[in-house]
């Protein structure tokens, strides 16, 4: 384990203590499951969202016959805002 130091806000500190005294569980092993949820909720989105554009591969025609040879260039043309 890495030992570390955080600041939080008065009322953060205090719904922590509460929630790891109602648990029976330190305050140390409430900001590790904290974190670990995040870590979670963010893998989990970033999975979501690879899964949503992996997803559209495939369905569309645009008619070109060098998207696979020159994608970063339509992409480019297609977001650039000049």
């Amino acid at each position: 384990m890495v030992r570390t130091q955080i600041q939080l806000e008065e009322a953060q500190w205090q719904q922590l203590r509460e929630i790891a005294h109602r648990e029976g569980i330190s305050i140390a092993e409430a900001v590790r499951r904290a974190v670990d949820g995040m870590l979670e909720e963010k893998q989990k989105a970033y999975r979501w969202r690879k899964e949503q554009a992996l997803g559209v591969v495939g369905r569309f025609a645009s008619g070109l016959q060098d998207v696979s040879e020159n994608h970063d260039r339509y992409l480019e043309e297609a977001f650039d805002p000049r």
